[in-house]
């Protein structure tokens, strides 16, 4: 017996499954044999009796689960920190725990009654001393590590349960002496296992299968270089084994229906204290402040479920929701997170969906210098396609130049402080780019899912998403209606298109667009112009005869004569001039003067003068195109779409077509609400789309109804 370890364990006097809170429980109610659970637990008892001091607690009639005395709290020296649970059903338990912890001394530490933390089912320390392992995720809150290291002065590293079979970081991890670890990685998230593979060396890491796991291998109790637990495979026992540890299985069925086995049944009240380790967690909380229609847009539900994915916890302080239709609903979370790196991840994210400190936590943003060409300093935030705004000087200031993924540029004018959107390779030495997530806030339009839509409005242009299913005649005539009133109100559209535009037929409805003045800008690459070019002078497209739809003998060839042509020529403007090209799209847009940036890639063949091969200066002239636009149609060209998509602003609408559902998702991925995906054959679209608007041109003729 080893005399300066001591359990805590409760006899099953009034053991049974009567309530479920757990998986494990499901099925299981009044199903629990009492006379086999005693025989267990008696078993369990006299095996460790042997091996180190057992104290026992009066069970307590009405309260089934006392039996499983890890839960009671957590024990360091002779502080407790006294478990909050958080099902009712188990509530009761605490005073009867209390009150032993306080009949043998204990300093008892009591957290907020609001705030769950179960004990040493949720809190393991390391067997050397070191540090504790505390799990959040189900039953235990990480804003309650903070406390625990504080009570009982010591470093907390936190773990995020995922999986709901493993609710109590007891049921998958399992410290042991020696500086091993006995866990399931598959029951923590990411940041989770990285933590444990940054502390524990590989080579003292056991993970276990998914049957040891379920069998409660990890639900062990460690003294020494003794495991007792339920069972184990014969593989896990010979690793085992041969580290030099001793295994007893004792048999805990009757407690796994319950959702425990031997460590759930302990509780460890002497565990080493050292004096060198002292209080220190990496946890932080802060208050965030939303505003709008979060429950109709589901802003709400995306923020909390973006503080949880993100291995993060939240608790809803203040919530006030509008008590009109029309009217927004405002709430104040505080958030919280395992380290400084993840709070600054989940807030990044909650400032996309608009979420802002309140009033009295504002503070300007903090900035530093760059200090080489096209390289921003670590920490810089990395802007979105959202309306942004910064605080200098105790004033919020808009950014100008909004685009995603670039860097805050701010710096002094003749009117006062200038905050603009840089690209890193634009980056100068002494630009002061804005670092950290302080003092910044988007300001986003969202419209209420709810909102009514106007009579005899089968679509709405601002309602978004993607469908292969949706009528696209509503769609078009919708688009239709948008494209008449911007050309008539002076405003601005671009296309970017790829060769599929020629390859279904488009090509003539979208130079009918560009004639008549529905398009201010063309973007694409080689190909779009090149195959445009190759049916206007040969009436094949890669080869195809665009009216028979069958190759042309030598057709493959057409594509490099037309390149060739055109070279000849000069340009593409100069082909027009000199009457080589007398249609087509490219013709239009030569003739109507409508600019154009043809952006190269590797693949291209030729390419055509017109063709700009430095990625660079493409990329600039794209951007130099889209200032001011009011729509971008996207049609079939899925890497030119994305990178109009990153260097638009929200704002913008936009319409993706493709055949292909993956290419429309991507582009309704990055966020903007005025965005519209349509599934379906580029050609027809643009053939519904001019039809439409002929209509709109046109008096409207009925059809002949005696026919």
């Amino acid at each position: 017996m080893t005399e300066s370890i001591r359990f805590l364990m409760c006899a099953p006097d009034h053991y049974d499954v009567d309530y479920v809170i757990n998986p494990w429980m499901e099925g299981n109610i009044h199903k629990s044999s009492r006379d086999r659970a005693v025989e267990q637990w008696h078993g369990l008892y006299h095996t460790l009796k042997d091996k180190a001091i057992v104290d026992l607690v009066k069970p307590e009639p009405g309260w089934p689960d006392m039996v499983f005395t890890a839960n009671a709290g957590l024990v360091l020296g002779d502080n407790v920190v006294l478990s909050r649970f958080l099902h009712k059903e188990r509530q009761g338990e605490e005073p009867h725990f209390k009150e032993w912890f306080e009949s043998k001394g204990f300093t008892v530490h009591e957290l907020p009654k609001d705030l769950p933390f179960e004990g040493a089912g949720d809190a393991l320390f390391d067997r050397e001393g070191r540090w504790l392992w505390a799990g959040y995720g189900f039953r235990s809150e990480l804003d309650s590590h903070p406390y625990i290291a504080e009570w009982l002065d010591t470093e907390v590293l936190s773990l995020r349960l995922v999986d709901e079979r493993f609710y109590h970081l007891d049921t998958c991890f399992c410290p042991l002496s020696g500086g091993y670890l006995l866990y399931y990685p598959p029951a923590f998230d990411s940041y989770s296992n990285h933590l444990i593979e940054r502390r524990i060396p590989e080579e003292r890491r056991i993970a276990i299968s998914e049957p040891d796991a379920v069998n409660f291998a990890c639900n062990a109790v460690n003294v020494n270089e003794i495991i007792i637990m339920n069972r184990a495979s014969d593989s896990l026992k010979h690793r085992l084994t041969g580290l030099g540890f001793e295994v007893l299985e004792t048999p805990l069925t009757e407690f796994l229906k319950a959702g425990g086995a031997a460590k759930c049944l302990t509780l460890r009240v002497t565990e080493p204290v050292l004096d060198y380790v002292h209080a220190s967690t990496p946890v932080e909380s802060r208050i965030l402040r939303m505003e709008g229609h979060l429950l109709d847009a589901g802003l709400l539900n995306r923020a909390l479920d973006l503080i949880v994915e993100n291995s993060g916890s939240f608790k809803v302080l203040n919530f006030n929701l509008g008590i009109e239709r029309q009217s927004t609903s405002n709430a104040e979370v505080r958030v919280s997170a395992p380290s400084h790196e993840i709070m600054e991840e989940i807030v990044t994210q909650l400032i996309d969906l608009g979420a802002v400190p309140p009033p009295q936590e504002l503070c300007d943003i903090n900035t530093a210098v760059v200090t080489q060409d096209g390289v921003a300093p670590d920490d810089f935030y990395v802007t979105t396609i959202y309306p942004t705004e910064v605080r200098v000087n105790c004033e919020w200031l808009r950014v100008e130049n909004q685009r995603m993924d670039g860097a805050i540029v701010v710096e002094s004018a003749p009117e006062g402080q200038v905050a603009s959107c840089k690209l890193l390779r634009d980056l100068r030495v002494g630009d002061r780019v804005m670092v950290g997530i302080e003092g910044i806030r988007t300001i986003r339009k969202v419209e209420s899912h709810d909102s009514p839509r106007k009579e005899g409005q089968d679509f709405a242009f601002m309602a978004g998403g993607v469908s292969s299913e949706r009528r696209v005649e509503l769609v078009v005539e919708q688009i239709a209606w948008e494209l008449r009133h911007i050309r008539d109100q002076g405003g601005k559209v671009a296309v970017t298109a790829g060769p599929v535009v020629i390859h279904t037929g488009g090509a003539q409805h979208l130079a009918h667009l560009i004639r008549e003045g529905y398009v201010q800008a063309l973007l694409g690459g080689n190909a779009i112009a090149v195959h445009d070019i190759e049916q206007a002078l040969m009436g094949t497209s890669l080869g195809v005869d665009m009216q028979r739809g069958v190759p042309v003998r030598g057709g493959h060839r057409h594509h490099l004569k037309v390149i060739n042509t055109i070279r000849r020529c000069g340009s593409i403007a100069q082909a027009v001039e000199q009457g080589v090209i007398t249609k087509g799209i490219m013709y239009e847009c030569v003739k109507n003067n409508v600019p154009f940036c043809l952006a190269g890639s590797i693949r291209d063949d030729g390419p055509l003068p017109d063709t700009e091969m430095d990625l660079i200066k493409a990329q600039s002239s794209y951007a130099e195109l889209l200032q001011g636009t009011d729509v971008i149609l996207m049609l079939s060209t899925m890497l030119h779409s994305i990178g109009v998509g990153n260097m638009t602003p929200a704002g913008v609408k936009m319409v993706c077509v493709d055949i292909n559902p993956a290419v429309v998702t991507k582009l309704s991925d990055r966020g903007s609400v005025e965005s519209v995906g349509i599934v379906t054959d580029v050609g027809l679209f643009l053939s519904l789309l001019v039809q439409q608007l002929d209509k709109l041109t046109h008096p409207y003729q009925p059809s002949n109804s005696s026919q």
